[in-house]
This record gives C-alpha cells, sequence and structure tokens, in this order.
C-alpha cells in the first residue's frame, strides 16, 4: 500500500501536464503534493521541505530538469539524504533515455504514456527511496557511534596503556595539580628508532609482541603513580610529578633508557632489539606553566636530538 504522507514535488511548467499529474497521485493515493512552475521555484521549495520524490519535466525555460537534477544530488549531499528523480519528457529514443540515465536519473516516463506508467514507478520509487534514507540514516549513525566510542576510549587496544588523548588529558590534570600545589611535572617521550620500518623487518605479529612486552617492561620501570601511555603506533609518554624540578633530569630516568636499549625482548620470532630514544620535558609553577599541549610538543621537538645523542635530551619550559 502506498504511503499517503510520502513527500511528492512536481516540477513542470505545462498547467496540463501538471493537473494531469496531480490527478493521477490522487488516484493512488498520495496526499502530499506540491508543485512548481520552474527548476529556481523547485530549488527553494526542495530546499525549505526536501520532497522525497521529485518528477521534472525534462524540457523547461531557462533552468531545464537535466540541470535541476544535478542541483538537487549536491543539496542531497550535503543533507545526507537521497532524492528519487523520475524524469517526464515527450522525447523518444534509446539516446535520450541513456543520457537521462547517464546523468543520474532514477526514472524515465514518457509522457505519451504518463497516466498508464506514472503510479506504478512511483510505488516502485517509494520503496526504493525509502529503503535509500534507511540506509544513509544507518550508516551515519554508524559513524556517530564510532566517533564517540573514539572519544570514549581511554585505553590503546594493543598494549592496554593510556592513549594518546587520555595522556593529554592526564598532563593537564599533573599541571594543574601543580599550579595548585607546587612541585614540578616531566614528561619523557620515547620514540622507537626506525619504527615504519621494524615491522617489515620483524614482521608486524613479533613487532606487536615486542610492543607489548615494551609496554609491560615500561610500567616496571617506573613509580606506581606515574602515567604510562602509547600515544602513537612508535612513542610512548611516561607522565610523573616530581616535588622540585631539579629531579626532572636525564640521569633520574637513565635506567629506563638503559633497561629498554641493552635488554633484548622474548617473542615467538626469538629475542628481539629495540633502541629508542628519549627527550624529557619539564615544567615547574615558578617558572611558569605550559599547556598540556606544549609540553608534549616541547618534548616532541626534542627527539631527533636524543636520538643522535644516545641520551636523554631534557628541555625546561620558562614562561617568557
Amino acid at each position: 500500500m502506498p504511503n499517503p504522507y510520502t513527500s511528492i514535488l512536481v516540477v513542470d511548467d505545462a498547467k496540463f501536464s501538471t493537473t494531469v499529474i496531480s490527478k493521477t497521485l490522487k488516484v493512488g493515493g498520495y496526499a502530499n503534493v506540491r508543485h512548481a512552475s520552474s527548476a529556481l521555484e523547485a530549488i527553494t521549495v526542495h530546499d525549505h521541505d526536501p520532497a522525497s520524490i521529485v518528477i521534472v519535466d525534462w524540457l523547461m525555460p531557462g533552468m531545464d530538469g537535466i540541470e535541476l537534477l544535478h542541483k538537487i544530488r549536491q543539496m542531497d549531499e550535503a543533507d545526507n539524504r537521497y532524492t528519487y528523480i523520475i524524469m517526464l519528457t515527450a522525447k523518444d529514443g534509446v539516446d535520450a533515455l541513456k543520457h537521462a540515465f547517464e546523468e543520474g536519473v532514477d526514472d524515465f516516463v514518457n509522457k505519451s504514456t504518463m497516466t498508464e506508467q506514472l503510479l506504478p514507478r512511483i510505488f516502485a520509487a517509494e520503496r526504493l527511496v525509502d529503503n535509500q534514507n534507511r540506509i544513509l540514516k544507518q550508516h551515519q549513525d554508524l559513524i556517530n557511534a564510532n566517533r564517540t566510542l573514539q572519544e570514549l576510549c581511554t585505553l590503546d587496544p594493543l598494549t592496554g596503556l593510556g592513549n594518546a588523548s587520555q595522556a593529554l588529558s592526564r598532563t593537564y590534570d599533573t599541571l594543574k595539580y601543580i599550579e595548585s600545589r607546587g612541585g614540578a611535572t616531566c614528561m619523557l617521550l620515547l620514540e622507537i628508532r626506525d619504527g615504519h620500518s621494524l615491522p617489515r623487518m620483524y614482521r608486524r605479529h613479533a613487532y606487536e609482541e615486542v610492543l607489548v612486552a615494551l609496554s609491560r617492561r615500561l610500567r616496571g620501570l617506573v613509580r606506581p603513580l606515574d602515567y604510562v601511555a602509547r600515544v602513537t603506533e612508535h612513542r610512548f609518554a611516561i607522565i610523573t610529578h616530581q616535588p622540585d624540578i631539579a629531579q626532572c633530569s636525564g640521569n633520574a630516568y637513565r635506567r629506563i633508557l638503559d633497561g629498554i636499549n641493552l635488554r633484548a625482548f622474548k617473542t615467538s620470532a626469538g629475542f628481539l632489539s629495540l633502541q629508542v630514544g628519549i627527550s624529557l620535558a619539564a615544567a615547574c609553577a615558578e617558572f611558569g606553566l605550559p599547556d598540556a599541549e606544549q609540553l608534549f610538543r616541547i618534548a616532541e621537538n626534542k627527539l631527533p636530538e636524543a636520538h643522535n645523542a644516545g641520551r636523554i635530551v631534557e628541555s625546561y619550559f620558562k614562561s617568557n
């Protein structure tokens, strides 16, 4: 059974054709039918209240039916919806039919057989457009749900450590604590040397085993209250709080560098070694505090030097 509330827009500059179409649709049980006598008027009507089905005459003065079709498709793209477009024409022949479909028309009805063919085409169009718009909505719902899950997720799925967003949040909390209670924050950024080539060298499965083993070793090398996160595929961050900025030094964390670079990791492919570069960025309330993103950038900028030097490279924030 047709849905009498299906929104249909008829676009035709000829009053006779409009009258015939309106009577045919009324006989079919459709009550939500609007009319436009030009393509420009149709654009305004459709933009204000989109129709599910548009019946449009091909040949009209000014903007023709094909041009209107393109405008409606652009509007659909912006609104993530689909409009079913039926083209009416007096043109005959395979070439006209082919051209209409190549331009994106959904269906094609010749005016000479309109009274016999229009209603069956509308019944089919109603089912198809409802199904297409339901699929588009479901796809958008999945995108929205996935975006929400990503925003809510705080863990790296491979290692179980915090992820980049959680590391940023933890850094923000640490800076706020220092601002009110004193002390210093120290961020260590660890980057695996040649990390992009190692998955090919070790094979992906073995490299993932190394990453999991590295995450476990890091947790064993830091204090219980220090926070460890995997912030990119090849980078890890350690966020710490110290009572004094003097304790935020490379020597204080040398055990982490040696604990990774001097000891191999056991995997299903045998014992595999990693080399990491470590940069250190520290800040305290006495010299002013950066924001969380700024502290990350300070540490990140020092990573190339850390790789070249083979030691923990330090940087201390001071506000101007």
